[in-house]
């Protein structure tokens, strides 16, 4: 913006100085030639008393030895015959002698006797002022003055220069003027896009200042732009509020059925169902409770939590879980790659939730008895987690990863996969979907990106090997 002002300055007042300089230059010019031939016209009119009163050579140039040297050199004067002859057609001149140094052709000469008046013509290196002066009745002396070409520019060079000058001093102020405004212009929009990125970054507290000495020197556009700022700030920390209030108000509702769950499940008995249903309702009056903690804190008040996990210890972990389910639909299963630590930058009760959005689309979407996979490789800066079912696959791969925008079949909202694939890109990883190379189904592709001393990924593909089906 600063430059497009600076631009527009310059732009500007170079115009405005070819308007004003321009005419002025060819003015000084015009006032400069006026001023040559005018001194010219005096000089020859200081010889007028002497010729009037005398033709007499000597006296004549006395006369012309007595002006100045520079003048001297320039003047003639061209004397009429004693007696005027007859002049007859076609003769030239006033037919007597020239003192000085004469320039003008004797034809000219002629003419400015024969018509009394003064012209000008010209010569070699500039002009000749003719003006005729009477010295008695019916003889007409001509005095003859020579001006330079120099003479007719002196000073036009020294008055461009000048105003060359003042026209370049002119536009600088403009740039200064300019620049100054460009400045204050820039800094508040400056102020804007910060507060801006400030607030999509999640500082919810960013404002931008409109009133006081800092604002003082911003357009009145962007003062308004400010407070519209600032209305669209406090108004997405009231929606974030609400929605915080809303989403722990949901979250409250499911204590009363978890407490029915909780409560059947403590009248189950004895065996490993009833532990498997047990434990699954602690974990997720656990998950409930932590949503509720989590919707209700401010997102500056967030406590400080070490993000990183094992994925290994989450797979075995979560796979563990699973098995259960598994043994009683009579499921083969295994998992492959989990007998070495393997950090990722995310956090354990994430990694734990997405693994089991994977794992619960395997039982939910294949058919009883499908076996299902797990698989964890190491490559050189991420970690792949591969979870594949001998089902039918998926038919439209691309429609798949669209689950979170619709619905993925009774007993899904179809969140899964996009909370997956919204852990993978947290990262910098990803999520795709696939054919199974030992199954034949359906294969789920997560990628986390982590830290460089991962390991290679030949021994990643030992482990995976080295694997067998379990019952």
């Amino acid at each position: 913006m600063r430059w497009a002002l600076i631009k527009a300055a310059v732009a500007g007042t170079t115009m405005v100085a070819l308007a004003f300089l321009i005419p002025l230059g060819l003015m000084v010019q015009q006032t400069a030639r006026d001023r040559a031939f005018t001194a010219a016209e005096r000089q020859a009119a200081a010889l007028g008393p002497a010729l009037a009163i005398t033709t007499d050579q000597d006296a004549i140039d006395r006369a012309l030895a007595s002006t100045d040297a520079g003048a001297q050199n320039r003047m003639a004067v061209h004397l009429p015959a004693r007696v005027p002859p007859a002049i007859a057609p076609g003769d030239d001149g006033p037919g007597g002698p020239t003192i000085g140094q004469a320039r003008a052709a004797a034809a000219d000469v002629s003419t400015a006797s024969g018509q009394g008046r003064s012209f000008t013509v010209g010569v070699p290196g500039g002009y000749a002022l003719l003006q005729p002066v009477a010295v008695d009745t019916g003889r007409t002396a001509v005095v003859e003055v020579f001006v330079a070409d120099g003479d007719l520019t002196r000073g036009v060079t020294t008055a461009w220069l000048v105003l060359s000058a003042v026209a370049l001093g002119l536009v600088a102020i403009s740039v200064l003027v300019a620049d100054r405004m460009g400045t204050r212009i820039v800094a508040s929009a400056r102020r804007l896009a910060s507060a801006a990125r400030s607030l999509g970054a999640g500082d919810l507290a960013v404002r931008v200042p409109v009133d006081g000495r800092v604002a003082a020197g911003s357009p009145e556009e962007l003062r308004e732009a400010g407070h519209a700022f600032n209305t669209m700030a406090d108004r997405v920390v009231q929606l974030l509020a609400a929605e915080r209030e809303l989403a722990a108000d949901l979250s409250h509702r499911l204590r009363t059925p978890l407490t029915v769950l909780r409560l059947n499940a403590a009248s189950l008995g004895e065996g490993d169902a009833a532990d498997a249903t047990r434990h699954a309702v602690a974990q997720l009056e656990r998950e409930v409770d932590q949503i509720i903690r989590s919707a209700r804190r401010a997102p500056g008040d967030a406590p400080a939590v070490a993000v990183g996990c094992d994925v290994t210890e989450v797979l075995r972990e979560r796979v563990g879980f699973w098995s259960a389910l598994a043994e009683d639909e009579g499921r083969h299963w295994r998992l492959a790659g989990a007998d070495r630590a393997l950090p990722v930058p995310v956090q354990r009760g994430d990694l734990a939730a997405v693994v089991d959005a994977l794992l619960g689309n395997v039982f939910r979407h294949t058919a009883v008895g499908t076996a299902f996979s797990v698989d964890v490789l190491a490559t050189d800066g991420s970690v792949i987690v591969l979870v594949g079912d001998a089902g039918p696959g998926f038919s439209d791969p691309a429609a798949a990863l669209k689950r979170g925008e619709g619905h993925g079949g009774e007993g899904s909202t179809g969140l899964g996969l996009d909370i997956v694939r919204k852990l993978a890109e947290s990262t910098g990883g990803d999520l795709a979907l696939g054919r199974s190379a030992v199954l034949g189904g359906a294969e789920l592709r997560l990628r986390l990106r982590t830290r460089p001393q991962i390991a290679s990924p030949r021994t990643g593909r030992r482990r995976s090997r080295g694997a067998l089906f379990q019952k």
